[in-house]
């Protein structure tokens, strides 16, 4: 059979999501490196902006350590503390500023208790056994389709099933956007009031914290253009 004959049209979501995704990653790694060369004035390290963000909303009891690897930098909810990558926790850089202050800015969505990163915490142990059924799910019942001699209600049911469950992932992300977003107006709203920073550094700052968000907004893009092209899979079995 000739090559063309194999070929599976849903495959350009494939690559469509992969360019997506290989985007996001390079704008970010190359947005961090070029302001990873801006360095600060007034000398304010990561660490220190961290902690100048969590003054701005009076969560002083927040402690900020650094921990191994390279954009590892996270805030965590059960120890109510905030860990700094080694290329941000003592630089004194525009890049590390506002990728410190973005972790700051989540300690004070749970200090305010902030609405939906409390769902997103919720929701998230569900998310996690949806994400792991899913693919599993649906490729057991794409395999009793394809092996049944009439349309397979069982295999129909458990295809869609793994689309409902990816469907349940992707809504993870989604309700991650408006996180993301608000961690980075939080951080960028108590770097300009402190009055620490040039116009430069912020703009420097800004465009760091815009460029990881991106990464956010492109995995939920991928996983939506999964979605479909399970969707059309399954539609082309039933036919």
């Amino acid at each position: 059979m000739p090559f063309f004959y194999y070929f599976d049209p849903t495959y350009i979501l494939v690559i469509i999501g992969l360019i997506i995704s290989v985007w996001a990653q390079i704008s970010v790694n190359s947005t961090f490196k070029k302001y990873s060369k801006m360095n600060t004035l007034s000398g304010v390290s990561g660490k220190e902006a961290a902690e100048i963000v969590l003054r701005s909303g009076g969560a002083t009891n927040v402690p900020v350590g650094a921990i191994s690897g390279e954009l590892t930098d996270h805030y965590d909810p059960r120890s109510n503390s905030i860990s700094l990558s080694t290329p941000v926790y003592s630089a004194r850089t525009a890049a590390a500023v506002g990728v410190a202050a973005h972790e700051a800015g989540h300690a004070l969505q749970y200090a305010k208790n902030y609405a939906p990163i409390k769902i997103r915490m919720a929701i998230l142990p569900v998310c996690n056994i949806a994400s792991g059924a899913a693919l599993p799910l649906f490729l057991i019942g794409l395999f009793v389709s394809m092996y049944s001699y009439s349309p397979s209600p069982v295999g129909t049911a458990m295809m869609y099933g793994g689309i409902i469950a990816f469907s349940v992932a992707a809504l993870f992300q989604l309700v991650t956007l408006p996180v993301e977003f608000n961690a980075s107006r939080r951080a960028m709203q108590a770097l300009t009031a402190s009055g620490r920073f040039t116009d430069e550094e912020l703009d420097g700052a800004r465009r760091v914290l815009r460029a990881a968000a991106m990464t956010y907004v492109a995995a939920l893009a991928v996983s939506l253009l999964q979605i479909l092209r399970l969707v059309l899979i399954a539609g082309n079995r039933r036919r």
